[in-house]
């Protein structure tokens, strides 16, 4: 026999480059969907695992928000999933996250545990319940409309701008970190609507009221009535509240007035309330004029609030001291 044409032995040569190809994409494959990065969460309260994918199918199980499955298999809308009892079928791919978004998600969940509610609100239409404040971010739920909210945070953000020009300003948007029942994340501000409450809302007309706390109640013919700090915002500030105001109950004319009233601040969340031998006390978190972090104590004696001074950092409980921080009067 003679020796084979070139031709052929390039077409074997070819034909064991794709073999190689085709086994690597398949071994990697393999070894994908057997990795910890699938295992994905189930995001909704209940949640049905259908035989196929399409308009005519059969429900296989239901799972519920938590339950861990692992994702075999993505399309463009669905997911095809094994369950934990070795069955498999299909969910829409917005129905689940992957395992680090959930776990991060839990985390968030457990650290406003430790965060006072700054207000609460609710949602005007359906929204998107996001992982990070950024509308790119991974969806942990769609919210629907009318769902409570409890503000904890704001934060913020840029927005990628569609405009070339380098020398236009990017835009601003802002985001709350929020709880709704038992899920956490960031939803867009403009998205909610808080709710303020009622006895202190007449107080409030003209102005952007942006959280608000009750510092105590006081006795008025055998029923508890509460008294309130509120924070507001100038228009077009990045900071989370420019003004406080301390509302108290007039017993006698049996109406709530402003007995305390403090403007050009440079406040962040959380603002933080505690009762200091049963006297009210509260802690802002502020920028001095250096632009350090600051807090400013006050306390409220009756109907009076009085500010007792400066702590250094946001994080510290430490007492007071009086005057600007250390840190402020070292720098004039």
């Amino acid at each position: 026999m003679g020796r084979l044409p070139i031709r052929f032995k390039l077409l074997a040569f070819l034909l064991i480059i794709a073999a190689g190809i085709i086994g690597y994409h398949y071994y990697a494959s393999r070894r994908k969907a057997s990795s910890p990065q699938d295992v994905a969460y189930v995001l909704p309260s209940s949640l049905e695992v259908v035989d196929a994918p399409g308009e005519i199918r059969l429900a296989v199980e239901s799972v519920k928000a938590g339950d861990r499955v692992r994702v075999l298999l993505r399309s463009r809308n669905w997911a095809k999933v094994k369950l934990e009892d070795g069955r498999t079928g299909w969910v829409e791919g917005k129905d689940i996250v992957d395992a680090p978004a959930y776990e991060g998600s839990q985390k968030l969940l457990r650290d406003l545990e430790n965060i006072p509610v700054q207000a609460e609100g609710h949602t005007p239409q359906s929204i998107n319940l996001r992982f990070e404040p950024s509308r790119d971010s991974v969806s942990l739920a769609q919210l629907p409309n009318n769902q409570k909210l409890q503000v904890f945070g704001r934060k913020i953000v840029e927005r990628p701008s569609p405009s070339a020009d380098a020398a236009s300003q990017p835009a601003k948007e802002a985001w709350y970190l929020v709880k709704a029942d038992t899920r956490a994340g960031w939803v867009l501000g403009r998205s909610v609507t808080l709710d303020i409450p009622v006895p202190i809302s007449a107080n409030a007309q003209g102005y952007n009221l942006v959280a608000w706390m009750v510092l105590n109640t006081v006795a008025d013919n055998g029923r508890q009535v509460p008294q309130y700090l509120a924070a507001d915002r100038a228009a077009n500030q990045d900071a989370d509240f420019t003004h406080i105001r301390v509302f108290t109950w007039w017993v006698k004319n049996q109406q709530y007035v402003t007995s305390y009233a403090e403007s050009g601040l440079h406040g962040y969340f959380p603002l933080r309330v505690a009762q200091n031998a049963k006297v009210p006390q509260f802690r802002l978190n502020l920028l001095d004029e250096q632009g350090n972090k600051v807090q400013k104590v006050y306390t409220l004696f009756d109907t009076i609030t009085r500010p007792q001074g400066f702590v250094e950092g946001w994080d510290s409980n430490s007492p007071p001291t009086r005057g600007p921080s250390r840190r402020a009067q070292r720098r004039r």
